[in-house]
Formats: C-alpha cells, structure tokens, sequence
C-alpha cells in the first residue's frame, strides 16, 4: 500500500511540470539511444570483421605430417606421410569443433594454353571443402567441380584471376583446356577475385583440382612411402638402371615390370597420403578445443603410444585472431565510454532537475512531515520520481534507437543486429542512474527541518 501510494504522488508530481520532466528525461532518453544505437552498429561490423578475417583464415587450422629424423638430423616437416583422407573424414567426424576438412596435396609445375605459358603459385589438390573452409564458394564464371570429380579423378580445374589475365588475355576460360605436367585439364570455373594475402601473396595466382587427379596424374606418386615434394627426385632415381650391375635371375612365369615401367605407371594402394590436412572450426573461440580434439583422433587412429610424440603438426592462425581480438576490444571499449559519458550527462541533468524540485516543493515538504510523514517516507518519494524519471526516458530512447536502426540499415546500408542484451542493459543503467543521482535530492528533502519549511517562501 505504501509503495503505490509513493507512486501515485511521484505520478502527480511528475504531471505537474510535465514540461519539465519531458525535458529532464531528454537528456537519459539521448544517452540511452546514442548507447543501444552505437552498439547495434559496432555489434554489426564486428560481425562483419569477423567474417572478413574468418575468410582471411582466423579460423583455419593446418593439419601437416611429421618429421623424420635419423642420426640426430631432422629432415623437416613432411618428411614422413602419416595423413590421409581418412584421418580428414573422421576428423570431421568425431570433432564438433570442426565444421570442414579439406585434404591438400600441393604441386608445382608450369600451366600451358596455346602459346603462353605461366607458373601458378600455388596448384592445389584437393576437394569443394577447400572452397567452404576459404569462404570461396561464390565463382565468378562456371562452377565448381564436385566430389564425384573427386572420386573419379576427373581432369577439371578451377583457376584463379592471375591466370585468367595470364594466359587468357582476360577472356572467359571456361570450357578450354589448359596442360600441366602434360596432362589436359579442363576448366569448368573461374574463382572469385581475393586479392593478397596478410603476407603480400597473391591468392589469385592459384589452379584447384581434385586431389585425386593431382595426386595420380600430375605428381605421378600413388605410394604412401613418396613424399609430394620430394617426387621429381625420386622418380629420377628410380629409373636409373646403370645401377643394376648384374640382372635378375629370378625366373618367374610373367616378366617383371622394369625400373622405368614402374615409374611410369604407378600402381594405386590402398593407403593414400595427403600434403595436408586444412580444417576449420566453427568459430575462432573454438580452435584451441578443435586443436585438442584433433590431436585425441589423430593419434588414437596413427596409433601414438601416450609416451611418444605426435606424428604430425597443427598451426592455428594466431596473428589474425590476435587482429580480430584486438579490433573488437577497442571497439567495445570505445562504445563503453561513449555510454558512459551520455548517461553521465543524464544523469546529472536529473540531479539538477530534483534539486530545483525540492527547492520549489519545500512548503510541502515541511507539511508533509508536520502531520506524521518520516524522512525515509520523504526519501522514498523523491527517489521513486527520479527512478520513474529515468525508465521513462530509457523506453524512448529504446523505441528511438530501435527505429533509428532499421532507418540506417534500409538508407545508408550499414550493418546493424539488434541485441537483447544491450535493451535490457539500458532499462537497468536507466534505475541506476536514477538511484544514483536521484539519491542526493531526495536524501536532502528528508532532512529539512519541518518548521524551517513551514517558513520557507
């Protein structure tokens, strides 16, 4: 009963001078739109920059092999062949960290059309993962190749921009075919312009392929035992035939494949090793748990004793999620001062409004108290005016901020997204500025003496 009627006399009180109350609550009403208004928009491009460095590669993991060693000389990463695509499905699989996998086998060789020639900086094995995990789905001519290309080893490649202008003159490509390692690819999509990399590197400068094509056909090495990068060297070895001094005498009922022949046409096994292994976790908050689970599936399959150490190596893109870590920190900070200082001002506008009040109002202050009202019934009131003032004042500027918003995304084409969190951060800031600074006032026309504000002209 108290309580409502404390609110019944803040109500009239307020009705009263409702000019100057609409006046009093503008200055929260500005503050409280200007904060959900900026945190709407910073909240927006954050997303916007996180998807943009998320297609740079912040939530890109890089699965590669081993190292070998032998007589305390280490032959470097890659040195031993312990991926394959199997370990890429059941990462997929049995991490939910992880959303993609794409297995990669790298090339290098020279890429002819016709006349013209060119040496791509990167020519990747792989599958239309790749493209998923790159956020490079969106081709600018053609279409991808598919996963039945991969199994079928089809001769289909997708090329970047570089070449396009390299070899085409900047004509469509689309349907031609171009040779590597003397093999005829057809391209069936041209890839969306990426520009550079953080690093300067042209990204455009690419050639994709399945990796099943890549593997068989142009690196000409199906064993597990060949590394990619090592495969000229050693089919330069294999075929050298002055090392054999004296000949077989083994007699067997069908002749044996010679040195040469067996380069030539290798035969597929069973275990097919991959370069690497590109994966992708759901969100950058994820790749320290998608590392940990990676490594569990890895060597619970590579069959890794718990006292030896991994067969294979992750990399995590740090440097580019310590970039977007950094953005959005300062931009969170910037958008808490600037909440800071507009309820500030607010805030201060209600104090100066409650101390004019209590000035006006102190006849009746010093009646209320004459005929039994308390202090703390005092108190209560001018307190509940300045609470009341201020949730006002925070509905409109919710209403305002909430408009305002969709007016800036429909005319300007800002990103914007509506957060939950910030309307109710503004209703409870709202009572607290009116607690905080409403408390003085109110704590000061509790105080006057009764007959002193009897007096009072």
């Amino acid at each position: 009963m108290m309580l409502s009627r404390i609110l019944k006399t803040a109500l009239r009180a307020l009705r009263r001078n409702m000019m100057r109350a609409g006046l009093t609550a503008l200055g929260i009403v500005i503050g409280v739109w200007a904060v959900i208004v900026m945190t709407e928009i910073g909240k927006g491009s954050s997303d916007a920059i996180a998807k943009t460095i998320a297609a740079m590669g912040a939530n890109t993991l890089i699965i590669l092999p081993g190292t070998a060693a032998s007589g305390g000389i280490s032959f470097g990463v890659g040195s031993v062949m312990t991926l394959t695509p199997e370990d890429g499905d059941a990462i997929t699989r049995e991490c939910p960290s992880i959303w993609a996998v794409a297995p990669v086998v790298r090339a290098r060789t020279q890429v002819v059309y016709g006349n013209r020639n060119w040496v791509p900086m990167s020519i990747y094995g792989t599958t239309p993962a790749f493209l998923e995990i790159r956020d490079w789905t969106n081709v600018a001519d053609g279409e991808a190749f598919t996963d039945r290309d991969v199994r079928n080893a089809s001769k289909v490649c997708l090329i970047g921009q570089t070449l396009v202008r390299e070899l085409f003159g900047g004509s469509s490509p689309v349907g031609k075919d171009i040779r590597l390692q003397n093999v005829t690819f057809k391209v069936v999509g041209v890839l969306a312009p990426k520009g550079a990399n953080m690093m300067g590197m042209d990204q455009d400068d690419i050639v994709l392929a399945p990796w099943t094509t890549i593997k068989y056909r142009v690196t000409g090495s199906s064993m597990a035992n060949v590394n990619q990068s090592a495969a000229a060297a050693n089919s330069s070895t294999a075929v050298n035939t002055l090392s054999q001094i004296y000949p077989n005498t083994q007699v067997s009922l069908y002749p044996a494949q010679s040195a040469v022949q067996q380069a030539d046409t290798p035969l597929p096994v069973r275990f097919s090793n991959v370069d690497q292994l590109l994966a992708a976790a759901r969100s950058s908050e994820q790749v320290q748990p998608a590392i940990k689970q990676i490594s569990s599936v890895l060597r619970e399959r590579h069959r890794v004793r718990s006292s030896e150490s991994d067969d294979f190596n992750i990399r995590d893109m740090t440097e580019v999620t310590k970039t977007m870590s950094s953005s959005t920190t300062l931009m969170t900070r910037l958008l808490l001062i600037v909440a800071t200082i507009s309820l500030v001002v607010g805030g201060v506008g209600i104090m100066n409004i409650m101390l004019v009040s209590v000035t006006e109002r102190t006849r009746e202050i010093g009646l209320r108290m004459a005929v039994g009202a308390l202090s703390s019934n005092i108190l209560y009131q001018f307190l509940v005016e300045a609470v009341l003032l201020c949730l006002l004042g925070g509905a409109v500027g919710i209403l305002l901020a909430r408009v305002s918003s969709v007016l800036v995304t429909h005319f300007l084409h800002w990103p914007t997204q509506a957060s939950l969190g910030a309307l109710v951060a503004a209703v409870v800031v709202s009572a607290s500025v009116g607690i905080t600074f409403g408390f003085y006032p109110a704590w000061k026309a509790s105080q006057l003496d009764p007959i002193e504000a009897l007096r009072y002209e």
